[in-house]
């Protein structure tokens, strides 16, 4: 695999090309944005933001990466990992954006993935997330994957730019992704099924409801295909108070759930947990 550098971020004021200079990027219209000591860049103005810190808090970003490192999820990352590889082209440039990549476990181990399967394609890697905390953490994982504090409903890309958008148990914007992929790209999307988690959520819910996935099919107006679907289950084995503890922090069941049911879940001594997910590629016609 051939690592270019991504050189098709955007300025999020004017959609104008970044270029890259003594540690900023800047555009022709002399909009300036600071590279972090950490190597990532803050793309999203005040104007976008609808909080002072949107997305993921430490506290949540510090539970994932820590129930993530553990490997209890890295069937789903290989699993993305191979579809992934499997619509990678061989003779052009290529760019993957995983959109709300989190701390950046599962574009890492993609990452790591291509490397070692030695696959023969030139590409440059973007990892973004509305959480700044977020991108601070991931920017520690790998220093060749662009990281981009930036919102996937007006994503700093340049329009037309991506083969393939990642989104993995996150916020979907398919106006946003449909602007910046180019023709014939993908959208690959990890969703939790009817049954994820479905141990966890019988204690910390008196009533658990199996929502069913969401119809893809008003996005052909779109101009969005579903090309395939591949559903992923397995058991995680036992995993421990501390672990469920991170789970529970890292996911929107936290704020759900209701005072009794996190109390009963920060009880449990040991769990052993269904991951039901389902994996769908959509394709930009």
């Amino acid at each position: 695999m051939n690592i270019v550098k991504a050189r098709n971020l955007a300025c999020p004021l004017d959609g104008l090309r970044l270029e890259s200079r003594d540690r900023q990027l800047f555009c022709n219209q002399g909009h300036v944005y600071d590279l972090a000591r950490q190597g990532y860049v803050n793309l999203l103005p005040v104007q976008h933001k609808r909080t002072k810190h949107p997305g993921d808090s430490k506290e949540m970003v510090l539970a994932r990466s820590r129930f993530l490192n553990s490997g209890i999820y890295e069937s789903v990352a290989h699993k993305l990992a191979e579809i992934t590889g499997s619509y990678l082209t061989h003779s052009k440039n290529c760019c993957c954006l995983d959109a709300g990549c989190g701390e950046g476990y599962y574009l890492d181990y993609l990452f790591n993935y291509l490397q070692e399967a030695n696959h023969r394609c030139a590409i440059s890697f973007i990892g973004m997330d509305i959480s700044k905390f977020a991108i601070h953490e991931a920017a520690k994982r790998n220093k060749q994957i662009s990281w981009v504090v930036g919102t996937n409903r007006q994503p700093a890309v340049e329009v037309g730019s991506v083969d393939i958008v990642l989104c993995v148990f996150g916020f979907q914007s398919f106006e946003g992704f449909n602007k910046i992929l180019k023709s014939g790209g993908k959208i690959i999307l990890v969703e939790p099924g009817a049954d994820h988690l479905i141990e966890l959520r019988k204690i910390i819910y008196s009533e658990v409801k199996r929502t069913p996935l969401q119809d893809l099919d008003q996005l052909e107006d779109m101009g969005f295909s579903v090309l395939d679907s591949q559903p992923l289950q397995f058991k995680t084995g036992t995993i421990n108070n501390k672990q469920i503890h991170d789970l529970l922090i890292m996911t929107p069941h936290f704020y759900r759930a209701t005072k009794e049911g996190r109390e009963a879940a920060a009880n449990l001594e040991q769990l052993d947990l269904t991951v039901d997910v389902m994996f769908r590629i959509l394709e930009k016609k």
